[in-house]
């Protein structure tokens, strides 16, 4: 009893028993519904197919899209069949490391365990972020890849970060977005180690390069013309446009996504549902205001939440005004991160009067205006999700 007991007091002081606690309910979560529903969800349909074509033998149906997020696709039914295992499996693993990476990150920027583990916490449970990452499409390796690009820089890892910023572009072609905010970020903060950072900047878009074949031969069974592939795929990308395409109905100008609270129903029973969690949606900005506050009061954590903004959302503004690609209101769904940075920020300042004040209506304003936050949250989480169709059927 004793050594239980004095092993939990270990536990209880480990930083990251928290999170391996939130790990662990998640990935609970995930794999409770990873069979539902036992058909394609949205365009699942499209990559499953493309699998299927590959695992056959066959060329890629899709070739627009770069294949390394496939290929996870792929290797998730090379290992448990063609089933939503199968298709799910990878997507579910990476998702939840990009939960890791979210904690790594913010630990990184020098949030306070308290202040990491509540935006981490706010990710996780947020709505488009849960259902993407058990869905077999290109974006949750993408996303996880650009996490890790993040969270290399601010450790100093510049090559290496080069390398996860050409990963996430292999993943999906906007993962190259993820440079935008680390060389915004090294302008404006650092400056440091020149040469290592050009070496970034380079690595970036070799790794890119030189790494599609390898994906390419994973997918097709042969090696291809990077050059060739990638002057298709922007081709392919360039007439993508709202004029050309008239029968889209979810798409959306980026500038409406964050107005957006119609949710996209991607199927029913279970619920997958493409919006945002409401808790998080209707603090966006001022989320992003509080953000440019800190980073104004010398805050590396607003700076580079804002710059993440920036990067994975609003350059979609002009570069849709100028060329006029048709975008739709998911594609919002690398830029959440950066939100949950800003509410984690907001939630630690509350806890801080709380902690502070001796008494006075603003110490209990403080701690309600956190616990009915996290309520409203996890609420909205239980709604929206595909876990409260799994919850009502095994429950009850």
């Amino acid at each position: 009893m004793k050594k239980l007991k004095n092993l939990l007091k270990r536990l209880s002081r480990w930083e990251y028993s928290w999170l391996c606690l939130l790990v662990v309910i998640v990935t609970a979560m995930h794999f409770s519904i990873i069979m539902l529903p036992d058909k394609p969800v949205f365009d699942e349909a499209h990559y499953i197919n493309d699998a299927r074509a590959i695992l056959e033998g066959k060329e890629d149906i899709r070739p627009e899209h770069p294949t390394l997020s496939k290929d996870f696709i792929v290797a998730g039914m090379r290992l448990f069949g063609d089933n939503p295992l199968g298709w799910r499996f990878f997507p579910v693993i990476l998702g939840i490391i990009s939960i890791i990476l979210m904690y790594l990150i913010c630990r990184q920027l020098s949030m306070s365990r308290r202040t990491s583990f509540l935006a981490t916490f706010l990710l996780a449970f947020e709505n488009l972020t849960f259902t993407f990452s058990g869905m077999a499409m290109l974006d949750v390796p993408c996303m996880t890849f650009t996490l890790l690009a993040f969270w290399l820089y601010l450790r100093g890892n510049y090559p290496l970060s080069g390398v996860a910023v050409g990963l996430s572009a292999l993943a999906k072609l906007n993962g190259a977005l993820a440079i935008v905010a680390i060389l915004l970020h090294w302008l404006i903060v650092r400056r440091d180690r020149v040469w290592e950072f050009v070496g970034l900047v380079i690595f970036a878009p070799i790794s890119f390069v030189f790494l599609m074949p390898l994906s390419d031969f994973f997918t097709f069974g042969r090696f291809t013309n990077p050059l060739e592939r990638i002057f298709y795929m922007l081709k392919q990308s360039s007439i993508l446009t709202f004029t050309s395409i008239t029968n889209a109905p979810y798409a959306q100008k980026p500038i409406e996504w964050i107005f957006r609270f119609d949710a996209t129903p991607y199927t029913f029973n279970p619920n997958y549902l493409g919006v945002i969690s409401y808790s998080v949606l209707v603090l966006i900005v001022p989320s992003v205001v509080y953000m440019l506050i800190r980073a104004i009061k010398h805050s590396d954590a607003g700076l580079f939440g804002i710059l993440w903004f920036t990067a994975t959302y609003l350059t979609w503004i002009p570069g849709v005004l100028i060329t006029d690609r048709i975008t739709y209101p998911y594609y919002i769904y690398p830029t959440i991160g950066s939100i949950c940075i800003g509410l984690g920020m907001g939630l630690s300042q509350l806890w801080r009067i709380w902690e502070t004040r001796r008494s006075g209506k603003r110490r209990w304003v403080a701690i309600s205006g956190i616990g009915i936050f996290l309520l409203l949250h996890i609420a909205a989480f239980v709604i929206l999700s595909p876990l409260s169709y799994w919850f009502r059927t095994s429950v009850f």
